[in-house]
């Protein structure tokens, strides 16, 4: 009995609740929140959103080199449309009356409510147009936003660019965004989105049945204002980056240059490029669809995301390690008779001086030199296997920055390929191969790739005789010099600084009196190496990595031409002009400027 009792009280109770929240909210609805009643008004309030500016990003010098340009959006409320002068309206836009019809009914299914955008990014002449004639179409009007601009025209590939967000990447982030609003795509706009969008506000004003302004709702009680995005400062020295694009015209491939001390990134060319000013605007879509289906595939990042085959730049690499494993000094000497000959396997070389020791085997890029050495490591008696040997050897090319990405602030990022043990063991066998089955990978050939990214930062990994800071794009973030901490760390190789001063004098001969001589610059100690990369789908790849002046580097360069031969031949010349660019703001040698600017390399 009490049971039933207690059961009848509880359930009493309940309702009792229930009814007291139900008036609490009515109440709190109908006499305190205003909200409310502004809601109910929604047929004469209109909620504007207030787009914010998207943050600025200058170059090292403090010069602008993307901004913002304004557009107008024509938006479209369908249930306040009325009788309008359908014929008239399609007149102004230069629309046909079915691509109206058809844009209205897409409006309205979307929402009769809430405004959808009717026409995009209207001209600054149909906006003035427009304007004059709008108060007679109720229902429309239009929204101020910005789209990107770009006064430096160049850096495509670091800045990237925006567009309006895909239903595909709506649905994964979802959060504040919503179709039609714009967000960094590529580039620097990608990596750094959240510090650039800012965040929107809104307007609640009030119209007339015309679809007038008649002034803001409540005195802007519900209003919420826009905040700027942050405004970044880049590392890119513009005039630096301008002269490199210049300089790859009629060429495929990149240059990379470095500040050593810090990491800094000072330009950053993938040749072919493209006009920034293509990918914002009305023209985006064509233009982005031309661009990808041209064969020379200017979108593509090859500055980051090609992966090439070092050449005799990787020839000191293993010089390095042998050092380290204290398998060859400074004296070392071997002989070169055209050729590195051993059983059945021959590998070529160029002629020159014989016999050679340390240095003069960088300064004529001696093959024969580094089968030797490579022989050396890979016969390593410290260790009790090839695998093992191997498995150290590759330890030391990836503490190089080789063969992983290297986590710069820039998306898209390739790591390269340094193969490891297993690799090889799968094709041949654990236990069934030797060093003469790898005898490409000591003057990297083979099966070694490696980004001009990293081999920019090999170069400031020697300028600075041991290690690197990680490459970046990014200064300063608004007024404060704060940036991700592992940008301002040292990353620290395997080797001894000692072992670097060897290998930098023979990279200053290389310059002096080398393979690289169509480098030298008056007046400025520049350390350099070659590379001619055999490349299987044409002629070889020219290459070339050096840092200048000697004695405390400034900048670090890799430069990488496809399909062009010999790295003395052109690499190497058109990195000292980028080199001398930065270093004394003019060109000395009118002649190389003149060799390398006229200069059509790309494959035919």
């Amino acid at each position: 009995m009490n049971f039933n009792s207690n059961r009848v009280i509880i359930i009493r109770l309940i309702i009792l609740a229930t009814a007291i929240i139900f008036v609490a909210r009515l109440f709190y609805l109908q006499l305190i929140d205003s909200s409310y009643k502004a809601s109910a008004e929604g047929n004469i309030i209109r909620r504007v959103t207030a787009y914010p500016s998207r943050g600025l990003i200058f170059d090292r010098d403090s010069e602008i080199v993307v901004c913002n340009a304004p557009i107008y959006d024509l938006m479209l409320v369908p249930h306040q449309v009325k009788k309008i002068d359908t014929l008239k309206f399609c007149q102004l836009l230069n629309l046909p009356i079915e691509e109206f019809i058809k844009r209205y009914k897409i409006c309205k299914k979307f929402s009769a409510y809430i405004p959808s955008v009717f026409e995009s990014q209207l001209s600054n002449s149909m906006y003035g147009r427009l304007q004059e004639f709008l108060i007679e179409f109720p229902g429309f009007y239009v929204q101020p936003r910005t789209i990107r601009d770009y006064p430096s025209l160049s850096g495509a590939h670091v800045f990237g660019y925006t567009g309006e967000i895909s239903k595909k990447k709506l649905k994964k982030i979802g959060g504040e965004y919503r179709m039609g609003d714009y967000i960094g795509i590529s580039g620097l706009e990608e990596s750094y989105e959240s510090l650039l969008k800012g965040m929107r506000g809104v307007r609640h004003v009030m119209v007339n049945v015309r679809g007038a302004e008649m002034g803001a709702f409540k005195e802007g009680l519900y209003d919420t204002v826009s905040i700027s995005g942050l405004d970044l400062t880049s590392t890119l020295k513009s005039s630096l980056q301008k002269y490199g694009e210049q300089l790859m015209v009629n060429k495929t491939g990149a240059i990379v240059c470095i500040e050593p001390s810090s990491g800094e990134v000072l330009a950053f060319v993938s040749s072919p490029t493209y006009n920034p000013v293509e990918l914002t605007g009305k023209g985006f879509s064509t233009n982005y669809k031309k661009l990808s289906m041209d064969t020379l595939k200017p979108l593509f990042n090859r500055s980051i995301m090609a992966q090439y085959p070092p050449g005799s730049v990787f020839k000191i690499v293993n010089h390095l390690i042998a050092l380290q494993e204290k398998l060859i000094n400074n004296q070392t000497s071997f002989s070169c008779d055209g050729a590195y000959n051993i059983a059945s396997l021959s590998v070529g070389c160029h002629p020159h001086s014989s016999p050679l020791n340390l240095e003069q085997s960088i300064q004529y890029s001696c093959n024969s030199y580094y089968c030797y050495v490579f022989r050396y490591i890979l016969e390593n008696n410290k260790y009790k296997n090839i695998e093992m040997t191997y498995s150290s050897w590759r330890n030391h090319v990836t503490s190089l920055g080789f063969g992983n990405i290297l986590n710069t602030d820039l998306p898209n990022e390739k790591g390269g390929f340094i193969p490891p043990t297993s690799y090889y063991n799968k094709y041949f066998g654990a236990g069934k191969w030797k060093w003469t089955t790898v005898i490409s990978l000591a003057i990297g050939q083979g099966e070694i790739l490696c980004t001009p990214l990293q081999l920019a930062n090999f170069a400031s990994i020697i300028a600075n005789r041991g290690f690197y800071y990680i490459p970046h794009f990014v200064k300063r973030i608004s007024h404060s010099d704060q940036i991700k901490s592992k940008y301002r760390q040292k990353n620290y190789s395997d080797f001894d600084s000692i072992h670097f001063i060897t290998l930098i004098n023979g990279m200053k001969r290389a310059v002096d009196d080398g393979t690289a001589t169509m480098a030298k610059i008056k007046d400025i100690e520049i350390c350099g190496k070659t590379g001619t990369a055999q490349n299987p789908h044409g002629k070889d790849h020219s290459i070339f990595i050096g840092f200048a002046p000697k004695d405390n580097p400034k900048i670090a360069v890799a430069a990488i031409i496809e399909n062009s031969g010999f790295g003395g031949t052109w690499a190497a010349p058109l990195a000292s002009l980028m080199v001398e660019k930065y270093l004394t703001d003019t060109i000395s040698r009118g002649w190389i400027e003149e060799y390398i600017l006229k200069a059509d390399l790309l494959k035919k």
